[in-house]
């Protein structure tokens, strides 16, 4: 059970329960700090909660202890021709120096216990210094049931990604859950996984195995609540509170009692996870937004920049100047039941796979599908400025949507129909069928289907190249061939409209090497630190690959909590 009352005063106010924040409260704590950890939600273990899991450290222990090898130089040049002439050396040293540093501390002094994938390639492995595996790490699945009552307060996950009304399923399940109608082995997996869920449901109210980035959180939040580190629920950060020196030696929130002061003896550090929610910032910084395009943020509604505003209130440098705003992810807007819509995001399941394909209105292709979701959106953006349009649409063939889904249509033997009948998903028997259903150029799509068709039946996408990299393929399916990523669309044809979206904000704070928050002449903001989403992505814009905003957020963490730490015990 946690620590729920607030002091008047503690050695670090750490504002936000995802990753970021826990690791940061725990690090100092192991370290002597007595810390708080105020949440604004009404749950704990923010974006890191609903989030994929997965954690981009390169050369990290886990790796390394299986023989496998990396090199940080080679990491360093794939992230400096990823971010450009914005490339911040110092803090892209520090994630590689402190990174696997940060996971041996996680690993040996905290619930947290990771596992690596052998093979998940950056996702531009063509580019020097990207590695084929080894450089993402998971969490291992995490038994709910650790955190007792506690575990009703960790944000649920995004109704959609569960299946059967709150299953979550992992990596290694979705793979099973794909072939089981086709495997003797998956359909036993899928059988016992299900009765599992139906075991936790009836004596927890919920899915008790957590994976993915609630297992991240959940592992985390065992390890605060075993070191009594004070965790409060719906505890707002109103505004930081400085001395005459413009230390930062606290802050107002606004609590479930009213609003009260809580002094911090070592600082206060900022992990509230961006701005992702907040449409007056988006409308600053997000150009597409100025443009009057729509956009949807897949991130929890609480991570409305909070902790940036009250930065920038005390002198702090919010940095406008990265590649893109954001984390960018295609998303698809699935009907609710009271008449609104929710977000859906289209990350690995679909785009990838044979037998699907991306059009404008005007029935033409405009990206290889199979790329990463932040650089699909660029393309999709680009595609809906140059046609003046507010979307675009994902197509596939009645094979591909069975076998694969599509967005939230789910493959078989989930039911499609619903989907035909609320309009989210639209069907034709023929091309020219679809496009006059979706209002698309019927000659011109027609014209895209046959070409893409005659390419995809050679093996190699002439026209963009879809399933032409290891990381493309990865993703398809390994059981199409010649190429994972290829088949011609045959039979009746069927389409999601697509929108922008993202799964988190990159723009952020300015800090150093040791997450100190920075002015705009850049001196530090003494007893001020930011991690996670609050601080300026180190890959400035750029998504080199699986984990590169949870990777830094843990090592940041780590970071501040021994900075701060360190500066309590030579305050000079």
């Amino acid at each position: 059970m946690r620590e729920t009352t607030l002091p008047e005063s503690c050695d670090l106010l750490v504002v936000g329960s995802g990753a970021a924040g826990m690791t940061a409260a725990i690090t100092a704590a192991k370290r002597g700090l007595r810390p708080v950890i105020v949440e604004k939600s009404e749950y704990f273990g923010g974006s890191t909660a609903v989030s994929g899991g997965a954690i981009w450290i390169p050369a990290n222990p886990m790796m390394l202890a299986a023989g496998m090898k990396d090199d940080p130089a080679a990491a360093r040049r794939y992230i400096a021709h990823e971010s450009g002439n914005r490339f911040r050396g110092d803090l892209v040293d520090a994630f590689l120096n402190e990174g696997p540093e940060a996971i041996s501390f996680l690993h040996e002094n905290t619930a947290l216990q990771f596992t690596h994938r052998a093979f998940s390639p950056d996702y531009h492995p063509e580019e020097d210094g990207a590695a084929e595996g080894g450089r993402v790490l998971d969490a291992l699945d995490y038994d709910g049931r650790g955190l007792g009552d506690d575990l009703a307060d960790l944000r649920p996950p995004i109704p959609e990604f569960t299946i059967l009304g709150g299953m979550q399923l992992s990596r290694p399940d979705i793979y099973h859950f794909l072939r089981m109608t086709r495997s003797a082995k998956s359909a036993i997996f899928a059988a016992r996984s299900i009765l599992r869920y139906g075991w936790d449901r009836a004596t927890l109210g919920r899915s008790g195995r957590l994976v993915l980035g609630a297992a991240v959180a959940g592992r985390l939040a065992q390890t605060v609540f075993d070191m009594k580190i004070p965790l409060l629920l719906r505890h707002e950060l109103l505004s930081l509170e400085a001395d005459d020196d413009g230390r930062v030696t606290g802050a107002k929130l606004q609590t479930p009692d009213g609003s009260k002061r809580v002094q911090s003896r070592h600082g206060v550090v900022l992990a509230s996870g961006g701005f992702a929610q907040n449409a007056d910032r988006r409308a600053e910084v997000f150009p597409h937004v100025q443009q009057g395009l729509p956009h949807y943020s897949m991130t929890p509604g609480p991570n409305t920049g909070g902790g940036i505003a009250a930065a920038e209130a005390v002198g702090a440098a919010f940095v406008p100047t990265n590649s893109n705003a954001a984390f960018w992810a295609p998303v698809s807007l699935l009907p609710q039941a009271d008449g609104g819509v929710r977000p859906f995001p289209h990350l690995f399941l679909d785009r990838a796979k044979p037998g699907v394909i991306a059009v404008g209105h005007d029935g033409k292709r405009f990206v290889n599908e199979a790329v990463s979701y932040h650089d699909f959106v660029q393309g999709l953006i680009a595609k809906m400025q140059a046609e003046g349009r507010k979307s675009a649409w994902l197509v596939a063939d009645h094979r591909a949507l069975r076998r694969y889904g599509l967005g939230a249509v789910p493959a078989f033997p989930g039911a499609y129909r619903k989907h035909l009948a609320s309009g989210y998903l639209k069907q034709g028997q023929t091309p020219e069928a679809l496009a006059a259903s979706c209002g698309i150029d019927a000659t011109a799509f027609a014209q895209t289907v046959a070409s893409f068709n005659t390419d995809a039946q050679a093996g190699s996408d002439k026209a963009f190249g879809k399933g032409a990299t290891s990381y493309q393929t990865y993703l398809g399916d390994a059981e199409n061939k010649p190429n994972p990523c290829l088949r011609p669309l045959e039979g009746r044809l069927y389409a999601i409209e697509i929108y922008p979206g993202d799964i988190g904000t990159s723009m952020g704070l300015d800090i150093d090497a040791n997450g100190r928050v920075r002015r705009g002449d850049g001196s530090v903001i003494a007893g001020l630190y930011a991690c996670g989403n609050d601080i300026n992505s180190i890959m400035a814009g750029a998504y080199p690959g699986a984990g590169i905003t949870l990777g830094p957020a843990l090592t940041f963490g780590y970071i501040v909590g021994k900075a701060a730490s360190e500066a309590a015990i030579s305050p000079g």
